[in-house]
This record gives structure tokens, C-alpha cells and sequence, in this order.
């Protein structure tokens, strides 16, 4: 492998070798990019460099690391001459995360954070095979997977201006059910509405520091404001999604004659009937997820109504709900020139910036917003799109990216001491499983700081606030 070349103090650039058809775009700081040569994450992001039709670089954003085809934190967009690949996606579709307000300063929650995480631990269902409150027929999946959020919204969930300020408007158009198996739906039915396991999470933060006032005041965000964040994908829903159409495209590879640097990157031509029903299930799988955080923001206000009053309840907006782990077919200059390509976000967020018409109107002019999780124990960001970001497709960071696996942290971090260290730092956690809490410890994940600093300096995104956690539910 060649070694990265040194373009400025946040990009590197590894230029084109043996099969590679594009360059691969590195974005971190060198700190970061060490941790990432520790596993195959550059290996990874050259082997996404070598499919079909790939159009300007493989990208890796700082929180990059070792994941299943795509590295988490890859980026790529091709033509009408490349491909769609479910290894450039991944196994939780649409995991996303959904940013709410408060009208409440932390004063007024910090006397009863404990009382609220254990009422918003109650009220949303979570952990490893989670079923949910909601009961729903297999027609009532089909349609709400079709419908997105507006399917919620009738039956009495969230609100219109919810819808309105969420990525695709909570609805991406073109999921069709019947291009789902019945084990994924037989999955899918009683995980409907529940946050799930692993690096999911339900947090209750407060503003830290305002960076960028204009902008903060746009969002509805204020120092020492109360928020919450809800952070889940498609669940086993999504996840058999994947696995079904894994299969697909090792068959369609052979059928096109795709030659694969890696098995995990199996793929069709982005006009075949392979990749067509790939794409018409996954947006099934992220119209899923949209309805789960909508209905998990519903919860979360009747919680916030039930101890702090209706009026607060009402004044709960959603800043924005953004997804990772989704392709997209937009529209991006390529060469001077407007081309629509399908672009590949796996671990990855888009970070559009002002004037583009995806944006909601109420934030056209200003940007897009990003939601940037940190881990449990750390600060999270909420950052906004610029222009600097065309180069990689208007994409950034979307966590703190793990350094270990689950398993290691599970042998090194006892539960009862993360738990004590949290308790220290003065945030209640709620967790389904003692292991989850060794999961997720602080230190099984990159610093967030480090990572959010990295795509400023880049100027592919801007950090707004900075939030620092005061209660986390966990699966």
C-alpha cells in the first residue's frame, strides 16, 4: 500500500495505484490517522476506489475505522457507468440521528434528570431483540415503510413541521415492500418504534458553548438550553434487508463479470434490476427508521409533558433528523458540469450547504444542519454544512468512530466502574444490559473533539454548539 501524502493538516490523499480508478481522500488529523492504519480502513477505502464508475476520490471522514465493505466513515459517488453496492450502506439502513429542543434550561432539569431518564428509560422500548409498544399488522408495515413519517403523523405521532425538518422530509420516495422478504418484515413487525441496542442511545444534553450564533439562533439553540437525542436505525428490519441482498449482488457480480478487489463490495450496475429492487427495499428500511425516531420523539414529549407540562411538550421542536448509511441519487458538479450521481454514505453524513433545495426552507439560507453523537460520557456537536464540502459530495463525520471492538471493550471496562466514572462527571445512565455499558465506554471510542475539529479545519462542515450529556438511556 502506498503511504498517504501530507496535503494540508487534515487531508491526505493517497494517488491512484494498481487498479485503483480514483484517488483515495483521507480526511483527520495525524492522531486519528494512526488510529485508523491500525485496522483495514485504508486497505478498505482503496478497494472501494477500484469499482465501476466511481467519480472523483474515495473518501474516509475522520471517525473512520474497519467496517463491512465500505469502511464506516466511507464515501463514494458513481455514474451511470457504476454501481450500487448494499457493503457501501451497510446493515443498520438509515441510522440516524433526530435533534429535539427544549424551551428548559438545564437549572430547571438538573434537580430531576434522574426521575426523567428513568420515565424516558420506561416509556421507550430498548436492548438487544426489543419489541415495541406499537402493534401492527403486516399491511400496516407495508404502508407505514411506503409513507415514512407521514404515516406516524396519522395516527396521531409528531407533527407536519417534524416531517418538514427531516432529511428526505422523513419519506424517501420509491420504497416498495414488495422487494422485501418475509423474514424481514417477520423481523421488522415487533421491533417497530424501539430504539434498540449497541451505540444507540436516547440523550438528554445541554447546550455547553454556542460557536456560531447566527446560526445556533436559526436552529432554535441557546446556551445552557436542554435537548435530547435520539440515535437508532432500521433494526433487524434494515439488517436482513442487507443480508438479503448481499446475496443478490454476489450472484449479480458474477452476472455483469464485476470484478471484485473484496467479496463484501458485491454489487450491480446502478440501472440493473438487481440494483433497482436493492434500492426500493432500502428506502423501505429507511422509511422504517424515519418512523422510529418520529415515534421515539412522541414518547420522549409525553415523558417531558408528564413532568414539566404540556406548554413544554408543545414547545419541543425537531431541529433536524439526518441519516447515515443510505445512498442517494443527487445531484453534484462533477468536471464543471451537473451530473446526477448515487452517492454511497456508509457511517457518513450529508452536510449540505445554504441554497441547496434539499434543505428545509427554514434553514436554506444558512446551511444544513449535522448531528455529530459523541459516545456516552462525552460531548456531541451540532454542526452546519458549508460549501467547502462539494469536494466529497457535501458529506462529513457522523460520531466519534470506535477504536475497539465491542468484544475488547466488553474484557476491558467492568460495567459498574464506566457507570461510576459517569456518575462523577454527574450524568445518569440507564442501561438494558451490563454489557452494553462495557460496550460503549468513553474510551472504546475516538475523541469526538479531535474528530469534529478535523472536518472543520478540512472546511467540508462548521461546528455550531457543542452539547455535553446530563442522562443517557442505552439498549
Amino acid at each position: 500500500m502506498s503511504e498517504p501524502i501530507k496535503i494540508n493538516e487534515v487531508k491526505w490523499r493517497i494517488e491512484k495505484t494498481g487498479q485503483m480508478k480514483v484517488p483515495v481522500v483521507i480526511y483527520a488529523t495525524e492522531k486519528l490517522k494512526e488510529q485508523m492504519k491500525r485496522d483495514r480502513t485504508f486497505w478498505q477505502a482503496q478497494n472501494v476506489a477500484q469499482l465501476p464508475g466511481i467519480v472523483g476520490a474515495s473518501f474516509v471522514m475522520p471517525d473512520g475505522h474497519e467496517g463491512y465493505g465500505f469502511p464506516i466513515g466511507g464515501v463514494a459517488a458513481f455514474d451511470e457507468t457504476g454501481v450500487i453496492s448494499p457493503g457501501g450502506v451497510g446493515y443498520d439502513i438509515n441510522c440516524g440521528v433526530r435533534l429535539l429542543t427544549t424551551p428548559l434550561a438545564s437549572e430547571e432539569v438538573k434537580p430531576k434528570i434522574r426521575e426523567l431518564m428513568k420515565e424516558l428509560f420506561d416509556n421507550v422500548p430498548s436492548g438487544v431483540g426489543s419489541t415495541g409498544k406499537l402493534r401492527i399488522t403486516k399491511e400496516e408495515l407495508d404502508k407505514a415503510v411506503t409513507e415514512g413519517v407521514y404515516w406516524a403523523i396519522e395516527k396521531g405521532y409528531g407533527n407536519e413541521e417534524d416531517a418538514k425538518h427531516c432529511e428526505e422530509e422523513g419519506c424517501m420516495k420509491g420504497a416498495d415492500p414488495k422487494n422485501v422478504s418475509e423474514t424481514a418484515k417477520k423481523r421488522g413487525l415487533p421491533q417497530f418504534g424501539t430504539l434498540g441496542a449497541g451505540n444507540h442511545f436516547l440523550e438528554v444534553q445541554e447546550v455547553d458553548k454556542i460557536f456560531d450564533e447566527k446560526v445556533a439562533k436559526a436552529f432554535g439553540i441557546f446556551e445552557k438550553q436542554v435537548v435530547v437525542m435520539v440515535h437508532c436505525g432500521s433494526r433487524g428490519f434494515g439488517h436482513q434487508i442487507c443480508d438479503d441482498y448481499i446475496r443478490v449482488m454476489l450472484e449479480a457480480s458474477r452476472k455483469y463479470n464485476i470484478s471484485l478487489p473484496d467479496r463484501e463490495l458485491c454489487c450491480a450496475p446502478v440501472n440493473s434490476p438487481e440494483a433497482e429492487k436493492y434500492v426500493s427495499a432500502m428506502k423501505c428500511a429507511v422509511n422504517y427508521a424515519f418512523n422510529n425516531r418520529h415515534i421515539i420523539a412522541h414518547w420522549v414529549r409525553e415523558v417531558f409533558a408528564k413532568m414539566f407540562g404540556k406548554n413544554v411538550a408543545d414547545e419541543m421542536k425537531t431541529v433536524y433528523d439526518v441519516c447515515h448509511n443510505i445512498a442517494k441519487l443527487e445531484e453534484h458538479e462533477v468536471d464543471g458540469k451537473r451530473k446526477m450521481l448515487w452517492v454511497h454514505r456508509k457511517g457518513a453524513t450529508r452536510a449540505f450547504w445554504a441554497g441547496r433545495p434539499e434543505i428545509p426552507q427554514a434553514y436554506r439560507n444558512v446551511g444544513q444542519p449535522v448531528i455529530i453523537p459523541g459516545c456516552m460520557g462525552t460531548a456531541s456537536y451540532l454542526l452546519v454544512g458549508t460549501e467547502g464540502g462539494k469536494e466529497c459530495w457535501g458529506t462529513t463525520c457522523h460520531g466519534a468512530g470506535r477504536t475497539m471492538s465491542r468484544n475488547e471493550a466488553i474484557r476491558r471496562y467492568r460495567p459498574r466502574d464506566v457507570i461510576a466514572e459517569l456518575e462523577k462527571k454527574g450524568i445518569v445512565c440507564f442501561a438494558a444490559s451490563r454489557d452494553v455499558v462495557s460496550e460503549e465506554a468513553p474510551p472504546a471510542y475516538k475523541d469526538i473533539d479531535e474528530v469534529v475539529r478535523s472536518v472543520e479545519l478540512a472546511g467540508i462542515s462548521k461546528i455550531v454548539s457543542r452539547h455535553v450529556p446530563l442522562g443517557v438511556a442505552k439498549g
